[in-house]
């Protein structure tokens, strides 16, 4: 098929990948612009951007697609179909009637239950057993589309770039078995029970609770790794990028031990992998060497 290929983070690439292998005919990729990132602030292109220019194919970044003149471009391809994951921007009506059979996203939920921006690391924070990838019908609402194709995983302590990247990987096989027979395949309305939404992260969520029980603490670790969830120890940040449940009780964020248990609303967690700002990653032993955080310390 003709197809129009939307996406931006590492997420898509698969998808992208998939699509090629399949044989099918990407006439163009559209993805974010490049971004300033790292210490040197250096114009870095997008992951898809990277693997699309590596492909062959042709790359367009337009910073929006509200325009006429963008929409215009849009509709020249004359796509039979538009695969859209984790793009970025908010399609217009004009571009989601363009393609002859209309946009088809990979959603990394299970609709309708965490629409919206950020549903692997909602799924992780609020505990759900399980998630996984729908391939939804693009309408004007927020991930409101019929469904055509849905994938299940167990969440089972996977944290968010584990799942993410297991997701990736289902979402393209699953788009690539709805593009091989679009008929085998008709989109189904969501459910009107059971919709949530996915909120975008807010860097503060990233700071750990330890007012939160140990389970919720615990998750908050596993659903902000990448990049990692964070407490402030002598005037500095650590990241803590795997953890585990421990005995103990006290004041919340209290060392209960000597060796980094601390007491949470109610349990404990005790950091496994930490990283120092600047820093390896490293264990929670090789961090309390040579960074002090006595007993009875309150993060």
């Amino acid at each position: 098929m003709r197809i129009v290929f939307m996406g931006t983070p590492d997420f898509s690439v698969p998808v992208l990948q998939a699509l090629v292998d399949a044989g099918h005919d990407i006439v163009a990729v559209y993805t974010q612009p490049p971004r300033r990132a790292g210490r040197g602030k250096k114009t870095v292109a997008s992951p898809v951007q990277a693997r699309a220019e590596a492909l062959g194919l042709e790359v367009r970044s337009p910073v929006s697609l509200k325009g006429e003149e963008a929409q215009a471009a849009f509709a020249a391809l004359e796509a039979e179909v538009a695969v859209v994951a984790a793009y970025g921007l908010i399609l217009p009506n004009a571009v989601l009637a363009a393609p002859a059979h209309g946009c088809l996203n990979v959603h990394a939920s299970l609709l309708p239950r965490w629409r919206g921006a950020a549903p692997i690391q909602r799924a992780i924070f609020a505990g759900d057993d399980e998630t996984g990838v729908c391939i939804m019908q693009m309408e004007a609402g927020l991930d409101t589309g019929p469904v055509r194709l849905t994938g299940r995983t167990v969440i089972d302590g996977k944290t968010a770039g584990a799942l993410t990247d297991e997701l990736s990987a289902m979402g393209a096989g699953l788009m690539v078995t709805v593009l091989s027979d679009l008929d085998a395949y008709p989109a189904v309305a969501q459910p009107e029970e059971g919709v949530t939404y996915a909120a975008k992260i807010d860097k503060a969520e990233a700071r750990l609770d330890f007012t939160q029980p140990a389970e919720a603490v615990e998750r908050q670790v596993r659903a902000f790794n990448p990049p990692g969830a964070w407490f402030e120890a002598n005037d500095e940040r650590v990241r803590v990028l795997e953890a585990a449940m421990a005995d103990g009780a006290g004041a919340p964020g209290e060392v209960i031990d000597g060796e980094l248990t601390i007491a949470c609303g109610s349990g404990a967690i005790q950091p496994v992998v930490v990283q120092r700002a600047g820093r390896g990653v490293m264990s929670a032993d090789e961090l309390l060497r040579g960074f002090a955080i006595p007993c009875g310390t309150r993060l």
